[in-house]
């Protein structure tokens, strides 16, 4: 999408459905999902590990409405490599018996790869982004935008719909000072939020 919807435009649109999987109120098992014209857009699949000895030795998020929908599904956009936003992807993949175009920073995606050859899953299915570029999944258009957090190739998601436009902050921090990558880009934010 190279514009943006009017006001009048995004009321006729189809609705844009927000499914929370995992994460919500909850530290770990970040997944959720984004909805449109029958079609899922995947943001993030992680994991995270019991407080207690329950007999598991990780948590992943619900995948029984993804199960039901496989077929609705268009992709998968992760924000950075950390395991309670990628880990449970092989678990998903191996439920849903299919592959799925993943889009991930380069440091997530070297993780998943690792993560895919030892459990025998293709990682062709892995693309690699680069911020400020538009990719198109479904309805959906998706630009990573850099932030800064205790991991390298940390991203923001700018997600362009027919209703308007959502912006994912991922993990972020406002830390002056970066070992782990480059300090956040504030105007980037300015420049979505007057669009």
């Amino acid at each position: 999408m190279n514009s943006f919807a009017s006001p009048q435009e995004a009321a006729s649109g189809s609705p844009v459905h927000f499914i929370p999987l995992g994460g919500l109120g909850e530290v770990g098992m970040n997944c959720f999902c984004l909805e449109q014209d029958g079609q899922i857009l995947i943001v993030d699949c992680g994991i995270t590990f019991p407080s207690d000895d329950i007999g598991v030795e990780i948590l992943h998020p619900r995948f029984d409405y993804l199960e039901k929908n496989a077929e609705k599904i268009v992709g998968v956009f992760i924000t950075h490599g950390h395991e309670d936003h990628i880990g449970a992807l092989p678990y998903l993949l191996e439920l849903l018996d299919r592959e799925l175009q993943i889009f991930a920073p380069a440091h997530a995606a070297t993780l998943l790869k690792g993560r895919f050859e030892q459990r025998g899953l293709s990682s062709e299915q892995i693309c690699v982004v680069k911020t400020h570029e538009a990719y198109r999944v479904g309805p959906f258009e998706v630009t990573p935008l850099p932030v800064s957090h205790s991991i390298i190739d940390a991203t923001a998601l700018v997600i362009t719909t027919t209703q308007g436009v959502i912006v994912h902050t991922g993990d972020f921090d406002l830390d002056g000072v970066q070992p782990a990558g480059i300090p956040i880009n504030r105007s980037d934010f300015q420049t979505w939020g007057e669009r």
